[in-house]
């Protein structure tokens, strides 16, 4: 947590010295109180925003900030999506380069927006360094139920995308299939007695039997 001193998104509580790069794009591109968002969003225990979340919305933002400077209209632009397209696994060789050509043509360095992107570590060093923040303590029970959130929220992005692309092999020609639904089960070998659990049950059980 911070002292609950108020402080500009671009200015430091800690020592004078060069900004960390999320510092030097808020203030390029007038982010006005995304620093102080990032801020309430890490600290907040009621929150379970994770660093590489924080770092999916600032991107997001940039890519709406780049878009905002190109004049492009908000009625033919989604920000979320073109960083989708931009930088996830899951988009297509197709889809990048569609959304790479129409940022060209409204305007948008490419290669520059791709530069400023931030890591989570670019995220951590801003609220820790340029910031003074620090994540909420939170007790095993929390985070036992937040872990156990996250996981389940993974294996249902990869059950959608698992439907999602057996679908499209259905419709190219590329796939015979019936009407099929798709599962995914996680499970954790104990290496020391050869017990299999599924990783949900695991985590409810606090750990092996044979511990």
């Amino acid at each position: 947590m911070t002292d609950g001193t108020d402080v500009g998104d671009g200015e430091s509580r800690g020592s004078p010295g060069p900004r960390v790069k999320v510092a030097r794009l808020i203030d390029r591109h007038g982010l006005v109180g995304y620093g102080a968002d990032l801020e309430a969003r890490w600290t907040d225990p009621e929150d379970d925003w994770s660093l590489r979340g924080l770092a999916t919305w600032f991107n997001t933002a940039l890519v709406g900030a780049h878009l905002d400077e190109a004049g492009v209209p908000h009625t033919r632009r989604d920000p979320g999506e073109t960083y989708r397209r931009l930088t996830d696994e899951d988009a297509t060789e197709g889809e990048r380069r569609e959304v790479e050509a129409r940022l060209v043509r409204d305007g948008v360095d490419v290669e520059t927006l791709r530069d400023e992107f931030v890591s989570h570590q670019a995220v951590h060093t801003y609220l820790r360094k340029h910031r003074g923040a620090s994540a909420p303590s939170v007790s095993d029970e929390e985070q036992l139920a937040r872990d156990r959130e996250r996981l389940e929220r993974l294996r249902s992005r990869a059950v959608a995308v698992t439907e999602e692309t057996v679908d499209r092999l259905q419709r190219t020609d590329r796939l015979t299939l019936g009407t099929f639904s798709a599962f995914v089960d996680v499970q954790v070998l104990c290496e020391g007695c050869g017990r299999q659990y599924e990783v949900s049950d695991l985590i409810e059980a606090g750990g092996c039997d044979c511990r």
